[in-house]
């Protein structure tokens, strides 16, 4: 294997993969319907999740947008049929030996109910397979796609051990880790979101605009937070492509699209006014837009309500505001920071670090759009569901934080930047192999466990939980340290010749 890219993709992509996580999330359930059935609906899957609702005349939905499930549907598609073939088979041994479900030793009576009606129904085997190739096919790639973009960002500003040691620190040192587990669409949207502003970089031209449109509106298309990074990549495109001098006078008077044309006038008659690359910009963002707007009149009748328009009263929260959104609350504006189950700075303390970046259009940006997110997720009820699946909304930020952390860690004395990396991994790599945050210390609590109990991987607790003769020999037999083995030997033949 050649390139630093290419190795630190395969290394990203192991590691990820062996931390993946058995969450059956919301967006799983539409992603085995599409891949393996070629529909919207979830009727299969009725009453097995609380976001999952029917809507009369038009079967069961889930109350998301659909993103993040068309991109796990395409590994799925693969998948299913062995799956469902498992699955029908153990179902049928099950029927014949009459056997009863496993008791699962979850400490939350949802996961126990969840587990007892997946076995009855006989889906616990494709469950188990969709989570797999949900993360590992869809999930842990995409994340370390990210990961390596980030990398060629750094390596741009940065000596090359440098921007390798920062962008693995992005992958192993924040949240992107834990959330790499399972699939979910807005860490997904953040790692779009990264590819937006990274086709923005080398250049504003009309295709590399196009390109920013198109991953923006894939973002709106993972979850209509998204419409943070639809603005925020569209007014980026604007500031990348003013010249110095408009963005410099700001005491003037003169109005701003006068400026515009004044400064735009002096740079050349060859190069394009700010505004005049918008229109490709719209192009690209109306593609996913499109797709949006089709599965929502495809499953609701209209193709502009979103799915939380057609929720029922009964879901939490869907009675606040407009369907679960509203003015900013001053109490999540401080849980969002500071919640220690799934506050920003609580999870990542590294990104503490980025208040104190050194002033540019960049950081202005950054902040910018830090602040307005932190400011939109403040005003939807649904933030605080984030209390059992830890820090999720702000996954937007991730990238655009790091790099303001980057050239902060950047200055640091050499010792000081390498503790604070390492203590940064611990902290992550807690959180990815216990993803407990809901009890006790919160996001501490994945510290504690590993104190308590030494590192561990995440299916292998849930199958420690079944009960059942299969899960007391894992427990007994199978423990994390042949895993870990194993996948360092394979990293230490990826990186033992590499140049850097």
């Amino acid at each position: 294997m050649t390139g630093i890219p290419s190795r630190l993709f395969v290394t990203c992509w192991l590691i990820y993969s062996i931390h993946f996580a058995t969450n059956t999330v919301r967006e799983i359930y539409l992603a085995l319907s599409i891949g393996g059935h070629a529909t919207f609906r979830v009727d299969k899957y009725a009453g097995l999740h609380p976001d999952l609702f029917e809507t009369p005349g038009r079967g069961w939905h889930i109350n998301n947008n659909p993103g993040a499930s068309m991109l796990a549907a395409i590994p799925w598609a693969v998948a299913a049929p062995i799956a469902e073939r498992l699955a029908d088979r153990a179902r049928a041994a099950r029927e014949k030996a009459n056997a009863q479900p496993p008791v699962y030793d979850s400490p939350w009576p949802m996961a126990r109910e969840f587990h007892r009606q997946s076995w009855l129904r006989g889906l616990d085997l494709e469950f188990g397979v969709a989570s797999i190739v949900t993360q590992m096919a869809c999930m842990a790639p995409v994340s370390a796609l990210g990961v390596v973009v980030l990398h060629d960002l750094l390596r741009r500003r940065y000596p090359p051990r440098t921007a390798l040691a920062l962008a693995l620190l992005y992958a192993f040192g924040t949240p992107v880790f834990y959330r790499a587990g399972y699939l979910n669409q807005n860490m997904l949207a953040g790692h779009l979101a990264l590819f937006g502003f990274y086709a923005l970089e080398a250049g504003v031209t009309k295709t590399r605009v196009a390109i920013a449109g198109i991953v923006a509106g894939a973002c709106v298309l993972m979850d209509y937070s998204g419409v943070m990074i639809l603005a925020g990549l569209a007014i980026w495109a604007l500031i990348r492509r003013a010249p110095l001098s408009f963005l410099r006078n700001t005491r003037t008077t003169e109005p701003v699209a006068a400026r515009i044309s004044a400064c735009s006038s002096t740079v050349g008659a060859a190069a394009p006014r700010p505004f005049a690359l918008a229109p490709w910009y719209a192009l690209g963002a109306a593609l996913p837009l499109s797709l949006l707007a089709f599965y929502q009149y495809a499953s609701f009748g209209h193709p502009v309500y979103p799915a939380q328009h057609w929720m029922p009263a009964t879901v939490a929260g869907n009675t606040v505001g407009y369907h679960g959104v509203s003015l900013p609350e001053p109490a999540l504006l401080w849980e969002s920071l500071f919640d220690l189950r799934y506050g920003l700075f609580t999870t990542a303390p590294i990104f503490v670090a980025a208040v104190f970046a050194r002033r540019s259009r960049e950081s202005i940006f950054v902040a910018g759009l830090c602040v307005a997110s932190w400011l939109f997720f403040a005003s939807i009820y649904y933030s605080r569901l984030q209390f059992n699946t830890g820090i999720r909304y702000m996954a937007l930020l991730f990238p655009f934080l790091f790099l303001a952390v980057a050239d902060v860690l950047n200055k640091l004395p050499r010792r000081v930047a390498i503790a604070t990396g390492a203590a940064s991994v611990a902290y992550a790599w807690s959180m990815a192999m216990y993803r407990d945050m809901e009890r006790g210390w919160g996001v501490l609590e994945p510290v504690l466990n590993v104190v308590r109990h030494g590192p561990q991987l995440p299916a292998l607790i849930v199958l420690q939980r079944t009960g059942n003769t299969y899960g007391e020999w894992v427990q007994t037999v199978l423990s994390p340290w042949p895993v870990f083995a194993t996948a360092a030997m394979i990293l230490w033949l990826v990186w033992r010749r590499a140049e850097i």
